[in-house]
């Protein structure tokens, strides 16, 4: 194997969905512009201990891998906006509109909106979303250790994927959605017979009154008991919100609160419509740089 010189291989922090630094979902961007081994990056990602880690493999094309302390993910939401704000931002350095990453799963488009020189939010359009199993409450109260009364009737439990499988669960209450505590027991009984490791919760009643909707994201099965903001989660919830009409009507523009359990309070920006039998949807936010450096 050829010796890599880690020495001059640049490395990135950012706060992803954040308003504010130290806010949002922290990430780590790695520019090695070539193919490490993967044992490398696996051992680099937990030795970062963010929920992920990016590794930006082409400069040339855009080529990028995802990694969390425990395995690879073919994508996720905010290591895409991440990565693609250090490839404009630091590499690039100049105004561009749009880029296409060449992921795991396939090509994601980021756009960006600039306030004068400066990006000042970072969207991608996400895969056609597969919408899969439905669940009964009593299932996810279980696992959720909440009563059945805490889940909002209306509408059902179910697996919605943009690019990562998620059970997307709607409670009635804020009151609700801070009481939810996975039972390790019932949650990995429950994801190891179905294709969806994630649970994203949420409910109508933000902290902030100008948002729309508040929401947890726990992900044990990948090392992370709770996402401070996810881009993938939350792209899936937009096309659960669309399909189930949730805002009474198939088109929605909303903004979503996350992180606040975890002291990382961060803001999601969600568009999403349905036309003909497609769903378009976009996910977005700020990004902003924290530390660079270099591997020793």
């Amino acid at each position: 194997m050829k010796e890599i010189q880690l020495s001059k291989i640049p490395f990135y922090i950012v706060d992803v969905f954040a308003e504010h630094k130290y806010e949002g979902n922290q990430l780590a961007v790695v520019i090695c512009n070539e193919e490490f081994p993967e044992s490398l990056m696996q051992v680099i990602a937990k030795e970062m201990n963010y929920s992920e880690t990016v590794f930006i493999t082409s400069i040339e094309n855009y080529k990028v891998r995802i990694f969390t302390p425990k395995n690879e993910l073919p994508f996720a939401g905010h290591p895409t906006l991440g990565g693609a704000y250090i490839l404009a931002k630091e590499i690039i350095k100049e105004k561009i509109k749009t880029i296409s990453l060449d992921m795991k799963i396939g090509e994601i488009v980021v756009l960006f909106k600039y306030k004068g020189e400066e990006i000042n939010e970072v969207w991608m359009e996400q895969k056609q979303p597969v919408f899969s199993n439905y669940f009964s409450t009593e299932v996810l109260a279980n696992v959720l250790k909440l009563n059945e009364e805490d889940f909002d009737g209306r509408f059902q439990i179910q697996d919605v994927s943009t690019g990562v499988p998620t059970i997307i669960v709607p409670l009635k209450s804020l009151d609700a959605v801070k009481r939810a505590k996975i039972d390790e027991d019932k949650y990995y009984e429950l994801v190891n017979k179905v294709q969806a490791k994630t649970i994203l919760i949420f409910c109508p009643e933000p902290i902030d009154k100008k948002n729309d909707l508040h929401v947890r994201f726990f992900a044990n099965y990948y090392g992370v008991p709770e996402d401070p903001a996810t881009g993938s989660g939350n792209g899936s919830l937009a096309a659960y919100l669309v399909k189930h009409e949730y805002f009474g009507k198939k088109v929605i523009d909303i903004k979503v609160e996350q992180g606040h359990q975890v002291g990382r309070p961060s803001l999601l920006l969600l568009r999403s419509e349905e036309k003909g039998g497609k769903y378009y949807v976009s996910v977005g936010g700020k990004v902003i740089l924290v530390a660079k450096g270099e591997l020793i």
